[in-house]
């Protein structure tokens, strides 16, 4: 699922999404649709900055490509592939094009208003966080025995994943500790999972105020990132009938959304107007200041205002993102399942690919598949290369 969106959307984002999102404004949430594959544009300077149009591209691409793979987070172990590979498509055009508009290019309505999302809170972790937590609604739970018990594959290759994510992040956080702190107080055991999941939602936190906030509040901010999402993800979570009704497989609501949004709302708190001007590169840059900066700067009302200003764009990024998706999923029903079968779901992986993730001694082989080997369908394997037994196996290896 992440390998096909990563690649699909490359294609639609250089064909059209591209534009829709930092092109000529066609509507004020939306810009005009158009390719970015012209060598004239490629080469020309950017709308921000000093980068060739053709480095922005690729870097916004990526950016759109995370979102979408977020996405799949809230919907392994039960989505249909097939719609998977319709929806992927035209929920980065008629979803993230929109809040991307919306929020970072200079002519959408909420970057006139003076939002400040750095580096993606909203964009890219609020909107996947919502989004998937939607589609996860529309395309039901995995299988009872996946949803009772669902631990992680291999928890050192997860620790490893985690540091070369936080490399490539490269942000500040202080959320991790904190997390293994209320895992021992409340669950007397230091959990890495938990202490991986509060390095995830304090990055998340402190994207929206990447570069714009103090050191001292940064520490802030992740404190309150790991102890919030935390909170809704281990207390709320379980006390809430329609948050325990949507099976979000690997909870980017809590890792993403809630944390999405507290980043922002924070970032309306603590943000310094002489460090928005270094990133806001406007006449008006003075107008970007939290609300601590407002009261001490006595502009208390310019810090009410910019935290109004977040809030509204959360509320904006939930507005879409719920009604976009729920659109998409209704429509892709109507033309393959969302949900795998009950029989596919007992099988795994074979059913769905024709292979296997792991395939051992060939345990856990339900159906047969032409990828196997290079011998034709018809043809009888060598009797030394068959996988019967244990040397066989050995002999394949």
């Amino acid at each position: 699922m992440a390998l096909y969106a990563f690649a699909a959307v490359l294609i639609c984002w250089v064909g059209w999404g591209y534009q829709m999102a930092f092109g000529d404004k066609f509507i004020p949430f939306l810009g005009q649709p158009d390719v970015a594959l012209d060598e004239k544009f490629l080469l020309s300077r950017t709308f921000v900055g000093y980068l060739p149009n053709a480095t922005m591209v690729y870097f916004q691409f990526v950016f759109a490509a995370i979102t979408l793979i977020l996405i799949a987070g809230a919907l392994l172990g039960r989505m249909n592939f097939h719609a998977w590979m319709i929806f992927v498509p035209l929920w980065l055009t008629f979803s993230y094009t929109i809040t991307a508009y919306s929020i970072w290019c200079p002519t959408g309505w909420l970057a006139k208003k003076g939002i400040i999302d750095y580096s993606g809170g909203y964009v890219i972790h609020l909107s996947s966080g919502v989004a998937g937590f939607t589609a996860a609604f529309w395309v039901g739970p995995r299988a009872n025995k996946d949803r009772e018990r669902f631990p992680p594959n291999n928890i050192l290759l997860m620790l490893a994943g985690a540091g070369l994510l936080w490399m490539g992040w490269t942000g500040f956080n202080g959320g991790d500790p904190y997390t293994l702190l209320l895992d021992i107080m409340f669950f007397g055991k230091p959990s890495v999972i938990g202490a991986i999941q509060g390095m995830i939602t304090g990055l998340v936190c402190i994207t929206p105020a990447a570069g714009v906030v103090q050191g001292w509040a940064a520490i802030i901010m992740g404190i309150l990132s790991g102890s919030i999402p935390w909170y809704t993800m281990m207390v709320l979570h379980k006390k809430i009938s329609f948050l325990k009704h949507v099976d979000d497989t690997m909870a980017i609501f809590h890792t993403h959304a809630i944390a999405g949004s507290l980043g922002g709302i924070l970032t309306g708190i603590f943000a310094e107007p002489k460090l928005c001007r270094i990133f806001y590169l406007v006449p008006e840059w003075e107008h970007y200041i939290g609300l601590l900066n407002g009261f001490h700067d006595n502009r208390a009302g310019a810090g009410f205002k910019q935290l109004g200003v977040q809030l509204l764009g959360i509320l904006f990024v939930v507005f879409v993102n719920v009604i976009m998706t729920s659109i998409i999923c209704v429509l892709i029903r109507l033309v393959v399942p969302l949900r795998l079968s009950e029989e596919e779901l007992s099988t795994g992986d074979d059913a769905i690919h024709g292979e296997e993730a792991y395939a051992l001694w060939g345990d856990g082989e339900k159906y047969e598949s032409r990828h196997d080997s290079f011998y034709g369908a018809d043809q009888e394997i060598p009797h030394s290369t068959k996988s019967g037994g244990a040397g066989g196996q050995v002999e394949m290896a």
